[in-house]
């Protein structure tokens, strides 16, 4: 599945990305992975880089992932974008699923559950 899959991780904290990235790259997922630190630059790098999915931290600095993913809808209403939250911001998830993000992960990852969830958003369109 990972032939050619560009993917964008926005987290502030570069443990988190570097635990994602690892994930992808470890089970096939990815070939291409961009990363940003915060919403600000996730938005820019999504607009430069056009990514095939997105894995968007929930708390981030300059822009939270919420208004971040609002940014990215603004540029192609079809983004696949992931949300990563830790259990206690559900209820933010659901804001997120409003605005337009295909799924979720929880904080701490469970290896599969990554992996389930990026091939089930890459089989939608």
């Amino acid at each position: 599945m990972g032939n050619g899959i560009k993917v964008l991780i926005a987290d502030d904290a570069s443990f988190m990305r570097t635990v994602l990235k690892d994930i992808l790259k470890s089970n096939g997922l990815a070939t291409d992975i961009v990363e940003a630190p915060d919403g600000v630059e996730a938005v820019r790098q999504f607009i430069n880089h056009k990514p095939d999915l997105v894995t968007m931290d929930v708390n981030m600095p300059k822009a939270d992932g919420i208004q971040a993913l609002k940014g990215i809808m603004k540029v192609n209403p079809n983004a696949r974008v992931i949300m990563v939250t830790s259990v206690e911001q559900k209820h933010i998830v659901q804001d997120a699923m409003k605005s337009g993000a295909r799924d979720y992960i929880i904080k701490p990852f469970e290896r599969g559950n990554v992996g389930l969830v990026f091939n089930k958003v890459l089989r939608t369109k």
